[in-house]
């Protein structure tokens, strides 16, 4: 299973790219050097940040560190997670189908959508006035 010291991967998601290193340890999760609760302070964030090792049943048994850069907060969990999860496969291949099942590997292609000219946003339009 474990045969390498650590595990590396790269996670992205939206505008965020977190590199992530996996060991065998604790179970402690740190983000750009900070506990996962102090880094992203949501609770619903923290367990973004956490599904993959409840997915393969890993919690207290890998030793998680990330660094990540870009975007907003929700994009750096979710760049966190899916190098987290791409990690794992690393690990062992047994973790691999649990993980696409539950949609973890794929990333998600969803970023913003670029500004038009003549308009205020991506689509939204100035108000229209008949007089």
């Amino acid at each position: 299973m474990m045969e390498r010291a650590f595990f590396r991967a790269v996670g992205r998601r939206k505008e965020a790219i977190a590199r992530v290193q996996v060991r065998a340890g604790a179970g402690e999760v740190v983000v750009n050097g900070k506990p996962v609760s102090e880094h992203f302070p949501t609770l619903t964030l923290q367990k973004t940040v956490a599904e993959p090792l409840q997915v393969v049943g890993g919690e207290g048994k890998f030793t998680v560190m990330a660094k990540v850069v870009g975007g907003g907060i929700s994009g750096q969990a979710g760049a966190v997670a899916h190098g987290l999860s791409r990690a794992l496969c690393q690990v062992s291949e047994e973790y691999k189908p649990l993980l696409r099942k539950a949609g973890l590997l794929t990333r998600d292609p969803r970023v913003k959508e670029r500004k038009k000219y003549g308009l205020k946003r991506a689509r939204k339009a100035p108000q229209y006035t008949k007089r």
